[in-house]
């Protein structure tokens, strides 16, 4: 028999510190990566945690929570706070490339020919 799951000690939403991040524009795929700026005693065990995860390379935002299990939610309130203190930096998703017209492109092509 496997023994029920633990609930934590401690509520994931207590690990924000009820800091106010001045960011809001991250993404669940949101590439975070860790600036190598050194951790302090001040930040948070989670915190800690998080910068540690990033040092083997870069990791989106989802990939993250998932590792740590955590909500994306908190984690990226979490991630806010760091990216503002400079110890990780963000960067958009790549865009999907867009599928081109194939009418249009048969027009430019179809104009290229007739400048012969």
């Amino acid at each position: 028999m496997t023994p029920a799951p633990r609930r934590r000690l401690v509520p994931s939403f207590l690990a924000t510190d009820s800091v106010q991040p001045t960011r809001n524009t991250l993404d669940r795929l949101t590439l975070l990566s860790s600036t190598g700026m050194a951790t302090t005693d001040d930040l948070t065990h989670v915190k800690q945690r998080l910068i540690e995860l990033l040092q083997g390379g870069p990791l989106a935002l989802a990939e993250v929570a998932a590792r740590l299990v955590l909500p994306v939610s908190l984690v990226r309130a979490l991630v806010a706070e760091l990216v503002d203190s400079s110890h990780l930096s963000a960067r958009a998703p790549i865009p999907e490339a867009r599928v081109h017209d194939p009418q249009l492109l048969e027009a430019v092509l179809h104009g290229l020919r007739s400048i012969r």
